[in-house]
């Protein structure tokens, strides 16, 4: 899928429009369409804020009217967050990624409208909108810049088919994590070891503290390396305790 379309309606700045494609290919989206921007455009100040996000730039469109710029465009959400005097339904970005992605598979395109840096879309613009997107933020500071907008939306819309775990191990490249039979050696040279100095001297308790030794470390989700380190560190320091 292409993903949303983003249109600018009259940006002001080229960098704010650089920044705004930064932000899109960020969330993997590429078609940008610019209304009528103060500064004109191809701009060097956009390619320069888009930090390499040529692709975005290269394929940008312009278009004289709002209504051209979404008049292939199926499913527009205009953003906004001030109340106006209009009767439109009111959606955040993730409503908006969900019913985007199934008319997206369908073949039908999507946008999103996002209006000047100052002031914002105009009602006439909104009036276009299938829906208004606003975005949830602290209520007494609702205000986003250009480029934090085109992400709000776009980030919901690229979490709406991402895989990513929630968590992972990062590991360096040097080493790999811990295999058993590595986790079980170091087990045994620490009690070996604990054993000799007399720490486990209640035979009772024994068990249960082998047991709490092996949980400490096997929630330590060690690598091979660490497992080396660790087992250096018991026998350098019962090396020095024997003499």
């Amino acid at each position: 899928m292409a993903g949303p379309v983003i249109i600018l309606v009259e940006p002001q700045l080229g960098e704010n429009i650089g920044m705004a494609a930064r932000a899109m290919l960020n969330c993997g989206l590429t078609e940008l369409r610019l209304v009528r921007p103060r500064d004109g455009w191809p701009s060097d100040p956009a390619r320069a804020s888009a930090a390499g996000a040529d692709a975005v730039i290269d394929g940008t469109g312009l278009y004289d009217t709002t209504a051209e710029a979404i008049a292939d465009i199926s499913a527009v959400y205009a953003t906004t967050v001030r109340s106006r005097d209009m009767t439109k339904r009111v959606v955040t970005p993730r409503r908006a990624a969900a019913e985007m992605r199934p008319l997206e598979a369908a073949g039908a395109r999507t946008g999103l409208l996002f209006g000047k840096e100052a002031v914002g879309l105009n009602n006439d613009d909104i009036a276009l909108a299938d829906a208004v997107l606003t975005v949830p933020v602290n209520a007494e500071f609702p205000s986003l810049n250009l480029a934090q907008a085109v992400f709000a939306a776009g980030y919901e819309w690229f979490l709406a088919a991402n895989e990513t775990p929630a968590e992972h191990l990062m590991i360096s490249k040097e080493t790999r994590p811990a295999d058993k039979r590595e986790l079980i050696a170091l087990f045994k040279h620490l009690e070996r070891e604990l054993d000799a100095v007399g720490f486990m001297h209640v035979e009772e308790k024994r068990p249960t503290m082998i047991r709490n030794l092996r949980n400490i470390l096997q929630r330590a989700s060690l690598t091979k390396q660490e497992v080396r380190t660790l087992r250096g560190v018991i026998t350098s320091l019962t090396r020095k305790s024997r003499y």
